[in-house]
């Protein structure tokens, strides 16, 4: 079988696509091709979709195996023993005639479905022989059968297959630098183009709704997603047809792309209610009714808002009965769920179960992916709170660059306690896992000291989102075996004490991941992960945030951080006459650079 007829035939199977042939065109002659490794597929689909027969690095010890020689005769195979050195340096002489050479920088096919431990190797051979490195990502192949993640993804036998050729990256490590440093510069300026690579190459331009149907597509209806303390966890599909019941509602007493406040707590009623409003056209401004009545009117008036949708049920328990008398008092209408579960008709709820089997269901109301998603208030420590808006590129965008760092799955369990008015809770601790396909757990109070790790702990939970103060909380509560699950613990939104890290890491055995970031920017900026972790900092930017240090004057060390990405809010809101703001001139649009100190 030559390789026409085995193109033919997997591009009929796996209906293949490939985009970016002409970044292979432009990337020359010595060029180190560099791809993740999803399935055993992965070598045969580079091999008989590049236009050459490319030199494949392989590993020796595999390559002695029965099932691969038969695949060998496709390309040029360089058997590549990794305890031998001069087979690097061989590989390295083979790149200076002039040779197109692929290699799987992580060395194995993932377990994970995320890009793992980059080796150094690739990096420094690119480096020592002056070669341009071409990233092509594959994408669909970790869904067949061919895959390791059997029990941990939907798995079917035929999935759609693309293969994305990115722009071609000159490899240059500074003269300056020599020996292990070198080495050590060269693999992590290859992480950072793999990771640019998976981030750059995702779909984020696109709505959340769209994107939570898109899960559904990927992880299957009856893929549990979202519970909490008081319901039996909820499927993809039961998500779905609901917020669209509820939307129908909502679209009869809101109007099309106006916001609407939310004022509810952490609950699956909650993450209903955001998806209802985002499936009709809605932007949810969600309210922080822990600053108290004048902040929250505040925002009420920034905002425009004409109806805040709350639940009488919550209002009782958290006693806020007199901060909704002064939300109607300054003219907005409070509305609440109990009511609208009432007025939904059986009608409702069938045309929402049918109209969920349609490819986008209501998308001619849904806003444009750039336009925006939601509103998120300020704490008003500078005065009164500033609405930041956020648009569905700004969180998706923000969603795919930690998921381009950190190896989350579908067979992680996230625990959220904190509040989903909050940048950090609504993106990481809601947005991330819900449209990853990651089950999550809300939780109304991250302050339950006590409650918090028995549930984390009943839960099963392996991810965990929080804040200095509330880690520290868990940890003087928690019995050592609570955390026995969690894999990975995510800290930003103050500065995490050397005492919280220690204790967690001396008495339940857990890393804390330090981050850092702004509502303004989605909200994460840089993060430490189980790749590049330094205590006592905030880690390395995310993927395509660019950066520079402006001085201030007194300050000898350090500066003002500019950045810029796609994750940048798209303004703020202004409120020039309280209440009488309009669409147009709600942004104080920034120009090329947009701050945070």
């Amino acid at each position: 079988m030559n390789r026409a007829v085995l193109r033919w035939l997997l591009g009929a199977v796996y209906r293949v696509s490939v985009e970016g042939m002409e970044h292979y065109r432009d990337a020359g002659e010595r060029v180190l091709i560099v791809a993740n490794h999803l399935s055993f597929l992965d070598a045969v689909l580079i091999a008989v979709f590049l236009p050459e027969k490319p030199l494949f690095a392989v590993n020796t010890h595999i390559a002695q195996r029965w099932w691969i020689r038969p695949m060998l005769w496709l390309v040029d195979a360089f058997p590549l023993d990794p305890t031998n050195p001069m087979a690097t340096k061989a590989m390295i002489e083979e790149l200076r005639k002039d040779r197109k050479c692929v290699i799987f920088p992580e060395g194995r096919i993932t377990v994970t479905g995320s890009l793992m431990k980059i080796y150094e190797g690739p990096g420094m051979m690119a480096d020592k022989a002056g070669a341009t490195i071409l990233p092509i990502r594959i994408d669909g192949a970790q869904y067949s059968p061919l895959s390791r993640l059997k029990g941990k993804v939907r798995i079917r036998w035929f999935p759609k297959v693309t293969l994305r050729v990115l722009p071609p990256h000159p490899f240059h490590v500074p003269d300056t630098i020599k020996g292990r440093r070198r080495r050590a510069m060269a693999g992590r300026m290859l992480y950072d183009l793999m990771t640019e690579m998976v981030f750059d190459s995702s779909d984020y331009q696109k709505t959340l709704f769209d994107a939570l149907l898109d899960g559904c597509t990927i992880h299957g209806g009856n893929h549990l997603i979202v519970e909490d303390a008081e319901r039996k966890p909820f499927s993809y599909k039961h998500l779905i047809v609901r917020s669209l019941a509820l939307g129908r509602v909502l679209s009869r007493r809101t109007s099309h792309r106006g916001y609407v406040g939310v004022l509810l707590p952490n609950m699956v009623s909650t993450i209903v209610t955001f998806f209802a409003l985002q499936a009709f056209g809605r932007i949810p401004a969600m309210l922080n009714f822990s600053t108290g009545i004048s902040n929250v009117v505040s925002a009420c008036q920034t905002a425009n808002l004409g109806t805040v949708l709350t639940s009488r049920r919550f209002i009782r328990a958290s006693k806020l009965e007199l901060m909704v008398q002064a939300i109607e008092s300054s003219g907005v209408q409070v509305q609440y769920l109990e009511d609208m579960a009432v007025e939904m008709s059986l009608w409702d709820k069938i045309v929402s179960y049918l109209v969920r089997y349609l490819p986008s269901p209501y998308k001619a109301l849904r806003l444009a992916p750039e336009e925006a998603a939601v509103v998120l208030f300020t704490s008003g420590s500078e005065g009164k709170p500033k609405g930041v808006v956020l648009s569905h590129i700004n969180l998706q965008a923000n969603r795919y660059q930690l998921a381009a760092r950190v190896d989350f799955g579908p067979t992680d369990i996230v625990f959220n306690a904190l509040p989903v008015f909050h940048s950090f809770g609504l993106t990481g601790g809601t947005l991330l896992p819900v449209l990853s396909g990651i089950r999550t757990f809300f939780y109304p109070s991250p302050l339950h000291y006590r409650i918090v790790p028995e549930l984390v702990y009943d839960t099963n939970a392996t991810i965990l989102f929080g804040t200095d103060t509330f880690l520290s909380g868990y940890a003087r509560f928690a019995h050592p075996y609570d955390f026995y699950a969690v894999r990975y613990v995510f800290a930003g939104a103050e500065k995490l004490k050397e005492e919280t890290r220690r204790i967690w890491s001396e008495k339940y055995g857990v890393r804390i991941f330090e981050g850092y970031g702004a509502t303004e920017t989605s909200p994460v900026l840089a993060t430490n992960t189980p790749m590049q972790n330094r205590s006592g900092t905030v880690g390395r930017l995310m993927p395509a945030v660019e950066h520079r240090l402006e001085p201030v004057p007194g300050i000898e060390e350090g500066g003002k951080l500019v950045v810029r990405g796609p994750n940048i809010m798209k303004g703020y809101l202004l409120s020039e006459t309280p209440g009488k703001t309009s669409w147009p001139r709600r942004y104080a649009v920034h120009g090329d650079f947009s701050a945070s100190s």
